[in-house]
């Protein structure tokens, strides 16, 4: 199944969205970052629904979250950066 991940720089600013996020009624996983993604520097990741993601961003955004970058696993386990 396909996810997309939010990507951050430590564990506090994943757990700071994490929050943001689930008030905002947006179900996330804290996880560490997938290894493809890591390597850009973002060591946790918050898994969210693909439906989910614009909403996610924007949420994060609004309450000026520091949040890296949005990836997608697509099925197969390949990694893909989104466009912000």
């Amino acid at each position: 199944m396909r996810t997309n991940h939010i990507t951050f720089r430590s564990i506090t600013l994943a757990q700071g969205g994490e929050r943001i996020l689930q008030r905002g009624g947006i179900s996330c996983t804290l996880q560490r970052a997938p290894k493809q993604m890591a390597k850009n520097g973002c060591g946790y990741s918050l898994r969210i629904r693909p439906a989910d993601a614009s909403g996610a961003v924007a949420l994060l955004r609004a309450h000026n979250a520091p949040f890296s970058k949005l990836y997608t696993q697509n099925d197969d386990g390949t990694i893909e950066e989104l466009a912000l």
